[in-house]
């Protein structure tokens, strides 16, 4: 790639009737011209390509006060005159904003006053294709000292010309900002929302990111402002240590909302998952009555597996909402956050979120144990110790569900066994051919005609399969379960053509899903159900 030096970058700038250039970590070069502001054409700047960029142009003092996070100062370009520059440090990332509008006259050396110069109307002469500055693409070496803690994103109020800004400045505390956006995503049945700088609010959709409506790309400013009033203070604290943090929002009457708040590159993010505040029953679902079986068993481990954003929590709730009708029993779950809210019906529930009311997973598994259960919910299965606690306490006469993010019931069992050192696995094996109850992987796939439906393997713990896991012949169980259909069981293929069959999913999305694509276009063929042949 060809360097660029800053000051050749300015000139450029210039030819196309720039008034100012901003380098932003992650982002294009972007000119503001008379026309609005414009990203050139380009690969996007990196923080190494800025910090050498910034080097060439540095006082001294500018320097050193940037490294405590801002410096302002001006030099001189040749054929034009000087130029105002600000640097600052973002989440530990320089940026740097280039004015190229001060007088002629003004003294090119040493800080200016903090208050920037009154731009004069700039004319409107004819501007040359901005993406003409973006043919030369910079890159360097070099560095700018920064400090080594990273700063954090400002909360402060600031005057900003976007609607989500003056709004929160108006607002001060309010969550208003945050909820409109949430009660328009509950509105279009999006099932995640998505906020980043530079982008306008995103939606997933039947599946699919898109932007939604009639809403603006969101400033670095825009985002923490929106988030601030709705996180709580424990995790405000979490992000400022660890960058993340996960926690449950409410609209009353509305929804629940699991969030989670990021830092990425160009500033703070977050995600919301919409948790509806009634709880689809077992038939809303159409969930196969043979796993209602697993909702009456007194004890064992139950397995609920997928991607991300497969509706693990909705089943998982639909099971514990369907236990909680019919039997008298003590329930506990273990979530982080806790998202579908039970109310005590014929069963008593209590909730605890990690890190509300408890420190962790395994710790609250352990607390479980003295606290009279009978079925145990444990939101996810992390790590090693958890599992094995979760194992534990399936054999000691409790019945406990748990989630793992694999995509069939044979994954599932060799993730749980390969968590153990290699001279535990036998053993595991044994403990887990008796304890093993049941595995449930589902996907959600598009349906036609909008919305998603879920596409279940089953998998029971018959004597059959647990023989198999205590033999480490794991391999075997998928034969097991395609001979098995009569007790319930089924394999992804099989549930995925149902959906092809009975029309609520096209062939070419069912075979996206499949683990096992051969096996399904033979289905397929034989049925007679025509296929894209790159599916």
């Amino acid at each position: 790639m060809v360097k660029i030096s800053v000051k050749d970058l300015l000139k450029r700038a210039l030819m196309v009737g720039a008034s100012e250039v901003k380098l932003i970590p992650g982002r294009r070069t972007i000119v503001i011209t008379p026309a609005g502001e414009n990203e050139v054409r380009g690969d996007p700047q990196t923080p190494e390509r800025i910090n050498a960029m910034l080097e060439s142009v540095l006082t001294n003092e500018a320097r050193r006060s940037l490294s405590t996070g801002f410096a302002e100062w001006t030099f001189d370009l040749p054929e034009h005159g000087p130029v105002r520059a600000v640097a600052e440090l973002k989440m530990g990332l320089v940026q740097a904003t280039f004015d190229l509008t001060l007088p002629a006259d003004l003294e090119a050396s040493g800080l200016e006053p903090t208050a920037p110069p009154q731009r004069p109307a700039a004319p409107s002469p004819t501007i040359h294709s901005v993406t003409s500055l973006g043919r030369a693409r910079e890159e360097g070496t070099g560095g700018i000292p920064v400090p080594q803690k990273p700063t954090q994103p400002s909360l402060q109020k600031v005057d900003s010309p976007s609607p989500y800004s003056r709004l929160v400045a108006e607002a001060g505390d309010s969550p208003d900002p945050i909820n409109r956006l949430l009660r328009k995503m509950v509105d279009l049945r999006a099932s995640d929302l998505h906020l980043c700088v530079g982008s306008p609010p995103m939606l997933r959709l039947d599946g699919d990111m898109v932007p939604m409506a009639d809403e603006r790309p969101l400033s670095e400013n825009d985002v923490p402002q929106i988030l601030w009033p709705i996180v709580p203070e424990r995790n405000r604290r979490e992000f400022e240590e660890v960058k993340d943090t996960d926690f449950a929002h409410e609209i009353p009457g509305l929804a629940r909302f699991r969030s989670n708040v990021f830092l990425d590159l160009r500033g703070m993010g977050a995600v919301f998952r919409v948790i509806p505040s009634k709880i689809l029953t077992v038939e809303q679902l159409g969930l196969p009555t043979e796993l209602l079986s697993l909702c009456n068993l007194a004890k064992g481990l139950v397995v609920v597996t997928g991607p991300t954003g497969s509706g693990k929590s909705t089943t998982l709730a639909a099971l514990i909402d369907y236990i909680n009708r019919t039997r008298k029993a003590h329930i506990i779950t273990i979530e982080d956050p806790v998202e579908f809210v039970h109310q005590n019906q014929q069963s008593l529930l209590n909730q605890r979120q990690v890190g509300e009311h408890t420190k962790s997973f395994k710790a609250a598994l352990r607390a479980a144990l003295r606290e009279d259960p009978d079925i145990v919910l444990l939101g996810e299965m992390r790590d090693l110790e958890t599992i094995s606690i979760a194992i534990e306490t399936a054999e000691t006469g409790h019945l406990v569900f748990g989630t793992l993010h694999t995509s069939s019931a044979p994954s599932t069992i060799d993730r749980i066994i390969d968590q153990f050192p290699t001279n535990q696995q036998n053993q595991v094996r044994t403990m887990l051919s008796g304890s093993l109850k049941g595995v449930i992987a589902q996907m959600l796939c598009k349906k036609k005609g909008g919305g998603r439906v879920a596409a279940l393997e089953v998998m029971m713990g018959v004597p059959a399969i647990a023989n198999l896991i205590r033999e480490g012949k794991i391999f075997q169980i998928p034969s097991v379960m395609q001979t098995s259909r009569n007790i319930g069981m089924r394999l992804m293929n099989d549930s995925l053509f149902e959906l092809v069959k009975a029309g609520k999913v096209e062939p070419d999305e069912a075979l996206s899903k499949s683990n096992d694509k051969a096996t399904l276009m033979t289905m397929f063929r034989q049925a007679g159900v025509s296929f894209s042949a790159t599916a």
